[in-house]
């Protein structure tokens, strides 16, 4: 077995190279060009981890582990899964989308990768973060008054009987909380 590749933070400075010679293209080219749609689904649940772990002063200069079994590990050392979610896409729409999130058991990777082992709930607690603006003239997930979040603990989340959890459901689970309750809310649903 191969062992994992040590991932050292870019700086966007570092140039695409052909030929050994700069091709005048930089790495911060690219994370503009693949990046900069924040509504889009994949990068807003990028943007979510980031957003969770700026409120849990998680080091920003360690880089995403994109095969963990969870997300993000606070300082004092509680596990987390970001699941993220908005009313608006960057596509059109014909109505705001309902909101949803999946929370199916899984693998370890280091397990699925052998085919081995059982499907199990990895994080101590969950971050439902919903970006909750609704008019596309003027939402900007980074402006974080636009989001709400909602924490649940492992065992909360193992009470669940489907394999995603409604926004519905989710508030008679959980009370959302701002960005600024955040750290506090999840320090404190981990005890």
């Amino acid at each position: 077995m191969l062992d994992q590749i040590e991932v050292k933070q870019k700086t966007g400075n570092e140039p695409l190279i052909f030929q050994e010679k700069e091709i005048g293209i930089k790495l911060e080219d690219f994370w503009k060009w693949s990046v900069s749609d924040i509504l889009s689904n994949v990068t807003r649940g990028r943007f979510a981890e980031f957003i969770v772990a700026t409120a849990l002063n998680v080091d920003p200069k360690t880089v995403r582990d994109e095969w963990g079994a969870y997300d993000l590990t606070s300082p004092e050392g509680i596990k987390i899964e970001v699941k993220s979610a908005s009313y608006l896409q960057s596509w059109k729409q014909n109505k705001l989308s309902e909101i949803s999130f999946y929370v199916k058991k899984t693998l370890k990777p280091d397990e699925a990768a052998k085919y081995s082992g059982f499907p199990s709930l990895w994080a101590d607690v969950y971050v439902f973060c919903l970006l909750k603006h609704e008019d596309k003239k003027t939402v900007d997930p980074l402006n974080l008054d636009q989001w709400e979040f909602f924490v649940l603990s492992k065992h909360e989340i193992e009470n669940c009987k489907y394999n995603s959890i409604t926004l519905k459901s989710l508030k008679t689970l959980a009370e959302g909380v701002p960005y600024g309750s955040l750290r506090e809310k999840i320090i404190n649903h981990d005890k």
